[in-house]
């Protein structure tokens, strides 16, 4: 590992006055440049930054609270003006281990990945001290993500432990990456559009006495639509704009041929049951054989696309 590359960590602080001096205290020297954006924080956590006594630090103040995404997008931009090589993103609630940077940026700095993320799952004893409905939500985000981005060998998509080559960094549009919670998701979407390399590093989660700023509402409500969103945006950008093979002729026959035997079902299913007459066995023999081939088909297009990604 070439550690005479620079890093810079960018740590989104947003009522983390608690934590904020010691989560930049815990930061190695390893690290060159430490930005923090205070998000309009109520508890002034920018301020309390200061005070840290630490020459690195360089505080960014929002004039307005624009959420997670806009915070690091924002640290983002000043980092890549002092020209480092690695940008990593550090949560400013401590319930990241700063110790493990060098592991994050590891295969960055070896050349086996242009962005690298934290992995909570890996370790079952460290799983065992996650509360339990964290276990239950980020398992659902996990599957979601994985349609969206097409990153299938990606787990816990929604950890904020992340590091990226400054390079790929400016091949992204950050504008069109998500200023709120989806932040990290949405990045995984946008990584897999340029063919960026994404790794997974297993590493523990610090729990403590803090909280977290997200609201199940904004995940049960919005984070699926924006998933789905970014799913029909990969397979149209995927398959149909930029190459075209057999998984893009597999999906809309199998979608169609799946729809139809469904359809025809459910008419047959209902017209039965109002004028009290059986199906006929060839209608049956239709539904079941339209049906099951198109449902194939579509699994032999998720099939393609769980191969079809850059480990």
């Amino acid at each position: 590992m070439n550690l005479r590359k620079s890093i810079c960590v960018v740590i989104p602080a947003y009522k983390v006055s608690k934590h904020i001096l010691k989560v930049i205290a815990s930061i190695g020297d390893e690290v060159s440049h430490i930005i923090v954006i205070d998000d309009a924080c109520p508890e002034s956590s920018g301020r309390i930054a200061e005070t840290s006594g630490d020459s690195r630090v360089k505080v960014i103040f929002n004039p307005e609270n624009g959420g997670v995404g806009s915070a690091v997008k924002a640290g983002y931009d000043q980092a890549l003006k002092l020209n480092t090589d690695v940008i990593v993103k550090i949560d400013g609630d401590g319930q990241m281990n700063s110790k493990e940077i060098l592991n994050l940026v590891g295969p960055i700095f070896r050349g086996e990945a242009d962005y690298s993320k934290g992995n909570r799952f890996f370790e079952i004893d460290a799983v065992q001290q996650m509360p339990k409905i964290r276990i239950m939500g980020n398992m659902g985000l996990t599957l979601m993500t994985k349609f969206s981005s097409g990153l299938w060998h990606i787990f816990d998509p929604n950890n904020g432990f992340t590091a990226i080559r400054a390079s790929t960094l400016t091949e992204l549009n950050l504008e069109k990456i998500d200023d709120g919670y989806f932040f990290e998701s949405d990045m995984l979407f946008r990584l897999n559009l340029i063919q960026a390399r994404v790794s997974d590093i297993p590493m523990p989660a610090i729990y403590g006495q803090e909280s977290s700023n997200l609201r199940i509402k904004k995940v049960l409500y919005e984070f699926p639509l924006k998933h789905f969103r970014n799913y029909l945006k990969r397979i149209a950008y995927t398959y149909y704009l930029r190459d075209f093979n057999l998984a893009s002729i597999e999906l809309p026959i199998g979608l169609m041929l799946s729809g139809f035997g469904l359809t025809l079902g459910m008419y047959s299913w209902i017209h039965g049951i109002v004028t009290a007459t059986p199906t006929e066995t060839g209608t049956l023999i239709l539904v079941a054989m339209s049906f099951l081939a198109g449902l194939q088909l579509v699994l032999a297009f998720l099939s393609y696309d769980t191969r079809n990604n850059n480990k």
